[in-house]
């Protein structure tokens, strides 16, 4: 089943359960994504979908540093809640074993000798950790690497 149809399928069952919460960020969610496919000027695949999750995520992310910065533990929490959901639609993350390996084998492959050559790595690496990672914690396990070099 496409991404998108799930999520129509889950936002059916967040309104049956009378799931506020989780209805919202499904909406909110449907809203980004449509967003993107005007942007783009073409539907979104899967990847696609993936990427607008993967954005809302990050963007939660830094509102929770914010909030807990600014002393509102309740907006922060309501943040984490909602990233929980948004986890749910992204692929089995990858362990820190399974990145340092495959962060490995993209600097073997690019012949990547220190920092300098960190573009390089990440252009190589990201395609395939897209959505199974985080993209800041990519690079920080790509500058750490290379910086042993």
């Amino acid at each position: 089943m496409a991404l998108k149809e799930t999520l129509d399928a889950d936002m059916k069952a967040a309104m049956r359960e009378k799931d506020a919460a989780k209805l919202s960020v499904i909406r909110m969610l449907k809203s980004a994504i449509k967003y993107r496919e005007i942007e783009v000027m073409k539907p979104l695949d899967d990847a696609g979908v993936l990427a607008v999750v993967a954005t809302e995520i990050k963007r939660r992310r830094d509102s929770v540093e914010q909030y807990r910065a600014g002393n509102r533990a309740d907006l922060a929490d309501k943040e984490e809640a909602e990233i929980a959901v948004l986890q749910t639609y992204l692929p089995a993350q990858l362990g820190e074993d399974e990145l340092r390996a495959k962060v490995d084998e993209a600097i073997a492959r690019t012949g990547a000798k220190g920092p300098k050559d960190m573009g390089a790595v990440m252009k190589a690496l990201l395609p395939e950790v897209q959505g199974r990672a985080e993209g800041k914690a990519v690079s920080d396990m790509v500058k750490a690497r290379l910086a042993a070099k």
